[in-house]
């Protein structure tokens, strides 16, 4: 049996910055990973300011700031038959360092974030490796049981096991950690489409048509998330394509330039919305972090945001006492403490938002491309601007920043 301190299973972006955190504070540290790269296309590419100011506070700003990204300072949704376009968020109105969302492709965080841990002698990462069971002995979770790249077998055993596997990890059906599901009336097509240099900039909000869609500028392409009600996309693709091409084009009009759109089904990735959250993030031995432990709606971008400051805030608690040998019940418990306030009040807030915003949407009762009259938080953005730095604030921050231990700075 091979042992280590810490065994993170997961690579995402929770799994990689616990695992970087733990290993500069002197944790030996095992991540394990089942895919062999991080190669996955439409995953959620959003870095938060609170995310760019833990890079930088790693010492890791430029080697960022190196990487292909586009950078959004605007959350805009266009108005009115005119083309005229109303700003819903302005991150350029918080004083922070970082005052705008970075759209970096999230294979190049993963591996610049890898890149930095595998600096540390006590940090190790298996690619290819499934964990496939937990070892529970006494009443306690002892490590692992995992299958590697070549089909063989072993057994990693550990100090404390954290799942960082997402919202399909096997570890959140135990039932002793009590999984509440909330329903939601969508789930979100996933697709791009060709970008020219005069089209509209920044993050687009689209309600049009019982339709409801995000536009992200990638540069050369938007990367667009549509929103469809729960359970019918399989009716949908029924149709031909070129129908969907042109309600897009209805809803986009700057879209209908003879330019090609989607060129077939199989370019549309479908994610099926959830919302829910354990009611219990740990037991001995074992603790639940980001989507593992609250699998987030895709409303507002946040859920990576939420992981990264689960893993920093994971990392300050747990550091000290796993690489002195003195971890207890109380110090696993403190991590769930922390960061369920926030979890609360976003899946809160995501609620509101789809009762109020997406199944009105998603029913046709909100279209903002006529002349009709604003709804009236819309109007409080004309009338009183510096509203529109609350979105940002919270898309930010999440509510609450956390601060990385301080053996894991570097300046």
């Amino acid at each position: 049996m091979e042992r280590t301190t810490c065994c993170i299973i997961g690579g995402g972006p929770a799994g990689m910055v616990l695992g970087l955190l733990l290993a500069r504070s002197g944790v030996r540290v095992t991540v394990l990973e089942k895919h062999g790269d991080f190669l996955r296309d439409f995953r959620g590419d959003t870095v938060h300011p609170t995310t760019l100011q833990l890079l930088d506070d790693l010492g890791l700003a430029e080697e960022f700031a190196a990487l292909p990204q586009r950078k959004v300072e605007q959350v805009r949704l266009p108005v009115g038959s005119d083309g005229r376009f109303l700003t819903i968020g302005d991150f350029r109105l918080l004083p922070i360092k970082y005052a705008y969302v970075a759209l970096v492709p999230q294979w190049d965080l993963l591996d610049l974030l890898a890149r930095e841990a595998r600096r540390e002698s006590s940090f190790a990462l298996r690619m290819r490796t499934e964990v496939t069971e937990l070892i529970r002995e006494g009443g306690r979770v002892r490590g692992v049981r995992y299958r590697d790249a070549d089909g063989g077998t072993g057994e990693l055993c550990a100090d404390l096991t954290v799942a960082c596997d997402g919202r399909d990890s096997p570890v959140r059906r135990l039932p002793e950690l009590g999984l509440r599901d909330f329903p939601t009336p969508m789930d979100v097509r996933w697709f791009r489409v060709p970008r020219r240099p005069r089209d509209p900039a920044g993050l687009i909000g689209l309600v049009r048509e019982r339709s409801f869609a995000a536009m992200i500028d990638r540069g050369d392409y938007y990367q667009i998330a549509s929103v469809i009600e729960k359970g019918t996309d399989a009716r949908g693709r029924t149709g031909p394509v070129e129908d969907f091409n042109a309600r897009l084009r209805r809803m986009a009009p700057w879209l209908d330039d003879g330019r090609e759109l989607v060129g077939g089904w199989d370019d549309v990735k479908l994610l099926h919305v959830t919302l829910d959250r354990l009611g219990k993030w740990h037991l001995p031995g074992l603790l639940c972090i980001g989507d593992a432990a609250h699998a987030m709606s895709p409303v507002g971008g946040i859920g990576i945001n939420l992981a990264v400051q689960d893993a920093v805030a994971a990392a300050r608690h747990l550091a000290g006492p796993l690489r002195e040998g003195r971890l207890r019940r109380r110090h696993v418990v403190a991590v769930q403490r922390r960061r369920w306030p926030t979890t609360v009040l976003i899946q809160g807030l995501q609620q509101v938002l789809h009762r109020n915003v997406v199944a009105p949407g998603l029913r046709g009762e909100l279209d903002f491309s006529g002349s009709g009259r604003l709804p009236l938080p819309l109007r409080l953005l004309t009338r009183l601007p510096l509203l529109r730095a609350i979105p940002p604030y919270l898309l930010a921050y999440g509510a609450l920043r956390e601060r990385p231990p301080r053996a894991a700075v570097r300046r």
